[in-house]
């Protein structure tokens, strides 16, 4: 190796050494200021978070339990996904109708056999009226 070029790298290496604990220090730094905002941060959203719930702790002359279920505020109902329209042949499509009307066929068959109990009249069938039972006459 050329003197030249030994020279060169051993001031690089002299510059990396002399930079290194700069660079270690402003490293340091950073990591210090990044720690404080995030413990000013959640200290910020505990502070919140009590705020919060103090009203809804403290009692009210009239008091009502209620069950979980009414405490938690309903779902948004979100917006449905576009359904994908499929490529399909017109063969493919043929049979893939078959199987569905062989499969809705099949459950409606199902629910003739069993019918279903609902508390809602409304969609029910009609119930027809059963006949009074006879009353037997004593003696006879």
């Amino acid at each position: 190796m050329k003197l030249k070029n030994l020279r060169k790298k051993i001031q690089r290496i002299e510059k990396r050494l002399q930079e290194g604990p700069k660079k270690l220090a402003k490293l340091k730094e950073k990591l210090k200021a990044a720690e404080a905002a995030k413990a000013l941060k959640a200290a910020r959203k505990s502070a919140a978070r009590t705020a919060a719930a103090r009203p809804a702790a403290k009692p009210s002359s009239r008091v009502e339990k209620k069950s979980p279920a009414q405490k938690a505020e309903p779902k948004k109902p979100r917006a449905r996904k576009a359904k994908r329209k499929l490529n399909l042949s017109p063969e493919r499509r043929a049979q893939l109708a078959g199987a569905m009307k062989a499969r809705w066929a099949a459950k409606r068959a199902a629910d003739v056999g069993t019918p279903s109990v609902s508390g809602d009249d409304q969609h029910s069938a009609p119930e027809s009226p059963q006949p009074p039972p006879e009353s037997k006459q004593d003696g006879v």
